[in-house]
């Protein structure tokens, strides 16, 4: 009989990850559970979802109720100094950053992929939904969930062949309602946990009151000027606005005002009507193919600029240094720099890189 394989599963105290567990360990693999004590803004502070006292106990209650091993590893230090200074950093460079796809390329996929494979395991799991195919011996395809609701394959695109190579997910064939069904099965005590949410290291989910408090650099007001170059108002600082947003400007007009772009030299808001905010053509940089090569000519896919944007279709050419010119064939109101754009075919994700403007 073939030996076991050691499979390590990153746990949070939440259902998806318990659930992933429970499977694993009932499909007969040999199953250690591992979760990452990450930065707060105080000890022990129970708004970090991530690794309140509460999940940490859950978590390793789960791993008794399973009968594996479970070990809590100390991940402050790396988590503040790459995903929480990065996030800081971004804002303060007039972008929208989204920490999660640091998180995941870094520390789940870098600092505890590495824990993982020290402790023997032959895979990592977590509790994702997406999946994994092969394509021949040397390639494995990401693919969205079946779960169209919550597919999150556009977080793994940050994620390399030898990464996917020996990595699990579980539940990526199956429904949200399905793995909480499973939960109650398993008599899982988190059939019922709500979902966690992003921004895990934000204790009161507020952004800005965060930058306030650890950046209070970036409350530097400046002008809120029109596209023509008029100044209509002041802002409190760029960090605190998104691409997009129109609510909370204190600009009074005719029309709805929206924010256009961040001018970082004048200091300066540029806001304008929402059809000056439609764009058709946006730029990417550090771009991972998931296949490990970059594609030598332009290739029609369908893309996302958000985590729960629709994806629409647009021309993709890439270029030299991990980047790509998009086409889109439907202008969009919210392309923001910081954020991701991620490429799709079909239900095969292409990979995808960060958005520069």
């Amino acid at each position: 009989m073939a030996d076991k394989r050691t499979v390590v599963v990153a746990m949070s105290g939440g259902v998806d990850s318990s659930v992933a567990a429970a499977l694993l360990k009932e499909r007969g693999e040999r199953v250690i559970g591992v979760m990452l004590r990450l930065w707060s803004e105080s000890e022990g502070d129970s708004r970090n979802r991530c690794c309140t006292v509460d999940a940490l106990s859950q978590a390793r209650y789960i791993a008794g109720e399973l009968d594996i091993p479970f070990y809590a590893i100390d991940a402050k230090d790396i988590f503040h100094e790459v995903v929480v200074k990065s996030f800081i950093d971004d804002y303060a460079q007039g972008l929208t950053p989204n920490p999660c796809l640091v998180c995941n390329r870094h520390i789940k996929w870098g600092f505890m992929y590495e824990r993982a494979r020290a402790l023997g395991g032959d895979f990592m799991a977590t509790g994702h939904y997406a999946r994994l195919r092969k394509k021949n011996a040397v390639e494995v395809e990401l693919l969205k969930g079946l779960d169209a609701q919550k597919d999150q394959s556009y977080f793994l695109h940050v994620l390399n062949q030898e990464m996917l190579q020996h990595t699990l997910f579980p539940l990526g064939e199956y429904t949200k309602a399905e793995v909480r069904g499973m939960a109650r099965d398993f008599n899982l005590p988190v059939a019922k946990r709500p979902d966690s949410q992003d921004l895990c290291f934000v204790g009161d989910g507020d952004y800005r009151e965060f930058l306030r408090r650890h950046a209070p650099q970036v409350e530097n007001p400046g002008p809120i000027l029109s596209v023509r170059g008029e100044k209509l108002g002041s802002h409190l600082g760029l960090a605190f606005y998104t691409i997009g947003q129109r609510k909370g400007l204190g600009v009074f007009a005719p029309r709805p005002l929206y924010v256009i772009a961040k001018d970082l030299a004048q200091n300066a808001l540029i806001v304008g009507e929402q059809e000056e905010l439609r764009q058709s053509q946006l730029t990417v940089r550090d771009i991972n193919w998931i296949s490990g090569a970059t594609p030598q000519q332009p290739f029609r896919a369908e893309v996302k600029i958000r985590y729960k944007a629709n994806a629409v279709w647009g021309m993709v050419t890439p270029e030299e240094q991990n980047q790509a010119r998009v086409k889109l064939e439907k202008p969009l109101h919210d392309i923001t720099p910081g954020q991701a754009a991620v490429f799709y075919d079909g239900e095969i994700c292409l990979g995808g890189g960060t958005i520069t403007k």
